[in-house]
């Protein structure tokens, strides 16, 4: 009986780390503009694909897109989600990011743009049927003024 007990301790100790270590915004994604908002107007992205794929204990993710004025969109960065600070490379608004997984649903971030104004903070869920990525953000851009805005993503 105690041998069966620690068996299924361990089972389901082990599904538990499976399923917190679980990452449901992995896959590539595209911007629904006409769901997104942005405040204040206007939108400053015209489109966006995102690719998130698992990375060792986090995630890589690469952006490309265009701005609104026209401005390709092509950004990257690997992150564990540790809340530590690292790199973006490409032509982003932020330089750095740090990311908090809350569940296999939910990540929150920080960015921030070393030496300028941008620093917002996000948060982005993913729909209980797994097809739609909300990633909400509020802060200052570069020009010092206050923003939110709701990105909303359809999974390809």
């Amino acid at each position: 009986m105690r041998k069966q007990l620690i068996k299924v301790s361990l089972i389901l100790a082990a599904a538990a780390l499976t399923a917190f270590g679980a990452d449901n915004t992995v896959g590539t994604w595209k911007l629904n503009v006409a769901k997104s908002k942005y405040t204040p107007a206007p939108m400053p992205v015209k489109s966006l694909t995102t690719t998130r794929e698992a990375s060792e204990g986090g995630i890589k993710v690469t952006n490309t897109g265009e701005q609104a004025d026209g401005t390709p969109i092509n950004a990257s960065y690997t992150a564990k989600y540790d809340g530590t600070e690292v790199k973006v490379t490409g032509n982003a608004p932020y330089d750095t990011i740090a990311l908090k997984q809350v569940n296999a649903n939910t990540l929150t971030d920080e960015r921030k743009k070393t030496g300028g104004s941008y620093k917002a903070t996000g948060r982005t869920v993913i729909s209980n049927g797994g097809k739609t990525m909300t990633t909400t953000a509020k802060g200052t851009n570069a020009d010092g003024k206050a923003f939110t805005s709701t990105f909303v993503f359809d999974k390809q």
